[in-house]
């Protein structure tokens, strides 16, 4: 999610910033400490083996930032991280061998609970994804050090609620070709979609998603797209945490599956989505071309894909997140007719891609988390009536 974060240039005149670094074992401890040390950005002002020794480390130590292991004895990350969280907020990037669904399911419950960002273990000490696990928590912890910690609040979701698993249809639905003036502006769900709302995601974004999403009601009159930035295995575990959540069935995006009224479509994690097709007969496409922005999926590619075919019957949405993806979206979506919302300043983990579609695109309302749902609703309601 942050590799779209802010490079070690743009921080060569700030002080360090002190880390603590919480791991049961050992070794990860002096690996994680060997990499920031060497950085020359970061400076490891303490260590802990469980989250008991870090909530005291925390307090005694004050460090600016906490890489925090997911899995530990007496208190595990997502415990120590929720004490964190509530009694001395500060960024912290959670570390995760998650390889199961489980252990996708605790990493993103610990963004949800306010962790900026996580990234995954290196396996060993000649691990040949060594030197990429460093950069990303280099980048990760770049992002988080610019993190508004203070004005996100943790999600409060004890356990989730047992939802189906959406059906898919097995072909795509035909639809007649319709102008403009006679499209309808309501459409009973899972008819074709003649309606799209794009949204782009990135630091902070899982957590932004899960209150965003499950504010949309049934009767949205919408497909909803979304892209957020994060590695490919995660996204299929998010899209299922959305759906549990949400009144609309969420899904990981399948290519050529067809695009239908009240459906969440998440864009599967290292692949850039778009649509393709006519108003009413659109699909999905997904495809492994070269990463814009530093990220894939990138949310650039969807909305130009949509401004193309959806027009002023199209809503974008930027969420939290570094860097600038989405805003040439957004820009094309509102030339074509549509709307935009975005996140403001005082909610956002990060404000950089919001604030990127602001100063390049602009907006027609730039809304607090809480009332992103209501604005897309209210925006697909004025469409309706033009």
């Amino acid at each position: 999610m942050s590799s779209d974060a802010a490079p070690a240039s743009a921080l060569r005149e700030t002080p360090k910033r002190g880390v603590l670094v919480v791991d049961d074992s050992a070794f990860m401890r002096r690996l994680i400490s060997q990499i920031l040390e060497a950085s020359g950005e970061f400076q490891v002002v303490g260590t802990a083996r469980n989250g008991v020794d870090a909530l005291q480390k925390v307090h005694a130590l004050d460090p600016d930032l906490v890489t925090m292991d997911v899995d530990m004895p007496e208190l595990d990350g997502l415990q120590a991280l929720g004490y964190i969280m509530s009694e001395s907020p500060r960024p912290v990037v959670m570390l995760s061998a998650a390889t199961t669904r489980s252990g996708h399911d605790a990493t993103l419950r610990a963004l949800e609970l306010g962790a900026v960002d996580f990234v995954r273990k290196p396996s060993g000490p000649i691990s040949l994804d060594l030197e990429r696990v460093s950069e990303r928590l280099l980048g990760a912890l770049r992002a988080a050090a610019q993190a508004n910690v203070r004005g996100v609040r943790m999600l409060a979701i004890n356990r989730l609620p047992e939802r189906d698993t959406p059906a898919r249809p097995a072909v795509a639905i035909p639809a007649p070709s319709v102008s403009p003036a006679t499209r309808p502006r309501v459409a009973a769900p899972g008819t074709a979609a003649t309606r799209v709302v794009v949204i782009a995601s990135s630091t902070g974004g899982p957590r932004a998603l899960a209150e965003v999403v499950p504010n949309l009601p049934r009767g949205l009159g919408a497909a909803v797209l979304v892209v957020q930035h994060m590695p490919a295995g995660f996204t299929k575990s998010l899209a299922q945490r959305l759906h549990a959540l949400s009144k609309l069935p969420v899904s990981e995006a399948e290519a050529g599956e067809p695009l239908l009224t009240d459906r969440v479509y998440l864009a599967p994690g290292g692949r850039h989505m778009s649509v393709t097709g006519a108003v009413g007969a659109a699909t999905i496409v997904l495809d492994d071309s070269a990463p814009i922005w530093g990220v894939r999926p990138s949310a650039d590619p969807l909305f130009r894909s949509v401004a193309d075919r959806f027009g002023g019957d199209a809503v974008a949405v930027v969420l939290t997140g570094m860097g600038r993806d989405g805003a040439e979206g957004t820009r094309a979506i509102r030339a074509a007719g549509g709307r935009a919302v975005l996140q403001d300043r005082a909610t956002s983990t990060i404000f950089g891609m919001p604030n990127a579609a602001l100063q390049i695109a602009g907006a027609d309302r730039v809304a607090a988390l809480g009332e992103i749902g209501p604005a897309i609703v209210q925006m697909l309601a004025v469409n309706g009536e033009r």
